[in-house]
């Protein structure tokens, strides 16, 4: 730390209490000076030699026949004129970065200009400050930080000012030219010296911690506007300031008087996109949610996390709650966010056709990973009670259909959904499981659905009629469907085979099958360990590789079967016009049989 010594007459002032001061000298003093609740018993002469202000109210107190003179408004108070009152006796004085800021205050109240006399204190000061305490890292940080308790004088005095300037140019610099000392505990590493071979560009971080939070965004400020420090080095600081000053905000309790600190930090974010990371953003949109920050601000930091949402995980979806310590998850928060990310993706793309457009937004990284994001969001918290189905079925649905190429990770939240949610009622059983394409199920997922009993039977039927084209090898075309198929498939499902009978009348399959035709489906055996892989949700079945991929053939050998028993059962009975125009009650009883056509095509027969 930086120092000056002023006088060189050793110091006389002594005191009978903590409310006296008086210079033991000779002479009897002729002036005395009230500072508050102090009184100083001194001498005219050399006071009046230096100090403007002290002149004038000394001809004043003539006036009145009065030698006590009142001046407790003076910044620093007894203290500080202790300090300057020193300097007119030409005794030892040491100024330093922790009093510099109240003597030079004290001296502009007493007027000690270099009209008075040359060589005066404020004269002295200033040279201080600026050749000296404002060259150093520290030092200029201790300045701001006491300049803080002399408002306005220090504002007026442009000390605050000249400090910030100080430590923004430092914080500038190029690191390589870094020669002063500094506090880098970032992975308990201590750096009090800054004279190493490499200096990182954070090196500043953590003593800038210590500034309140109106200096900090000052400097901040004019450290963005210079330009030349980069957006995720701000960020660290911002990060480290903000796990610094909030309490509990890495653990989602934050107090109410954090309000203000989470405002400023939220609108101080560098706009370079992933300039903090995801884990410290979703945390900074808990806490303005918590704390009930402005609308602006929390719609701020949705726009940035939409922005961001490809890079996050479900653990950090996770974070978001409704309120302080409840376990209720904040699914309406989390669709705002995919609704940005949305938004901004489709606001980025080129003006294409529909169809192109939608086939490039599917195959972008980044819809792909919000896809896979929000179904391992949604087997999070599928196993909420409190979870209203119409929020569950909004999130599934939020993310084009077109955008998710496989419906495992859908499948798995709808399982886990029923699970959870045992005395949902048919209907709204249809309604969850809606959200499924039993078409982009790969064969692992199938095995798993055909003997899950949570699901309705529609939808394993379904399921069986898609892992019946796949094992025929069906995939290159179109399979013209019965129509007693056809009820049980959703429209998306089916669609160029629904128009292409539109002829026929739509038949509607009650889904309260008879026991045994229940038990005609249920008892499907797994081939592999498939069907756990997807209860436990280990592995990405994805990504599987051939030699565990399913194998129709073998793990569901009664598809088939079971698909022509269930037709030609609910076939008999009904009378002609519920049945395809392009199908016979005979030809249903039957049971249909999938064969190659001329082109390639498998049709049912």
């Amino acid at each position: 730390m930086k120092f000056m010594k002023l006088g060189s007459k050793p110091d006389y002032f002594q005191t009978d209490d903590n409310e006296v001061r008086f210079v033991a000298t000779e002479l009897a003093s002729d002036i005395t000076i009230s500072v508050g609740d102090v009184k100083f018993y001194l001498h005219k002469f050399p006071l009046l030699s230096k100090s403007s202000l002290l002149q004038r109210l000394v001809a004043l107190g003539n006036e009145d026949d009065d030698d006590e003179i009142c001046i407790s408004d003076i910044p620093g108070g007894a203290a500080a004129f202790e300090i300057c009152a020193k300097f007119c006796y030409g005794m030892a004085v040491t100024l330093n970065a922790y009093n510099v800021v109240a003597a030079r205050c004290a001296a502009q109240y007493l007027e000690m200009l270099e009209t008075v006399e040359k060589g005066n204190l404020i004269y002295k000061i200033d040279v201080f400050l600026s050749s000296s305490v404002l060259r150093g890292w520290k030092d200029s940080i201790i300045v701001l930080q006491t300049a803080k308790s002399f408002l306005p004088w220090a504002e007026d005095l442009r000390l605050i000012a000249q400090c910030i300037d100080s430590i923004a140019a430092k914080i500038c610099l190029d690191p390589s030219k870094v020669e002063w000392s500094y506090s880098y505990c970032k992975g308990k590493i201590a750096a009090e010296s800054a004279r190493k071979p490499h200096v990182p560009r954070d090196w500043w971080v953590e003593d800038l911690c210590e500034l309140d939070v109106d200096s900090f965004k000052r400097v901040i400020g004019v450290v963005k506007s210079k330009g030349r420090v980069s957006g995720d080095v701000i960020g660290e600081a911002l990060k480290a300031y903000t796990y610094r000053r909030v309490a509990g905000f890495g653990k989602g309790a934050v107090q109410a008087k954090s309000r203000g600190l989470v405002e400023t930090v939220s609108w101080m974010l560098p706009a370079e996109k992933s300039a903090v990371s995801c884990s410290f953003l979703f945390k900074l949109l808990r806490a303005s949610r918590q704390l009930e920050c402005g609308q602006m601000c929390v719609e701020e930091l949705v726009k940035r996390a939409g922005r961001q949402l490809p890079e996050a995980s479900a653990v950090e979806l996770l974070m978001l709650r409704q309120r302080e310590n409840d376990q209720v998850f904040d699914v309406d928060l989390v669709m705002s966010i995919v609704s940005e990310f949305l938004n901004q993706e489709h606001d980025g793309e080129p003006e294409l056709g529909e169809t192109k457009k939608k086939t490039e937004s599917a195959q972008r990284p980044s819809i792909l990973a919000v896809a896979n994001l929000i179904d391992c969001y949604l087997v999070e918290v599928a196993g909420d009670p409190k979870l209203p189905l119409s929020k569950f079925v909004d999130l599934a649905e939020i993310i084009p259909g077109h955008s998710r190429p496989v419906h495992d990770g859908l499948y798995r939240a709808v399982d886990v959904y029923l699970k959870e949610h045992a005395g949902m009622t048919k209907s709204e059983k249809r309604k969850v499981c809606g959200v499924i394409d039993c078409g982009k199920l790969s064969a692992d997922a199938c095995v798993h659905a055909v003997q899950n009993e949570r699901l309705p039977l529609r939808v394993v039927v379904q399921v069986l009629f898609f892992e019946q084209v796949r094992a025929a090898g069906g995939g290159g075309g179109a399979v013209p469907l019965p129509a007693a198929i056809r009820s049980l498939l959703p429209g998306e499902n089916c669609g160029s085979q629904s128009s292409s009978m539109s002829g026929a009348t739509t038949n509607t399959v009650d889904e309260d099958w008879d026991a045994e035709e229940i038990k005609a489906i249920r008892p499907v055996r797994l081939g592999n360990e498939s069907s756990r892989r997807i209860s436990s949700g280990s592995g990405d079945t994805q990504k599987s590789s051939a030699s565990q991929r399913y194998d129709a053939g073998q793990s569901i050998p009664k598809a088939k079967g079971i698909l022509g028993k269930l037709l030609a059962g609910k076939q008999h009975g009904r009378d002609n016009s519920g049945s395809d125009t392009s199908g016979s009650p005979a030809s249903a009883k039957q049971g249909h049989k999938l064969t190659p056509t001329r082109n390639g095509r498998y049709s049912v027969s």
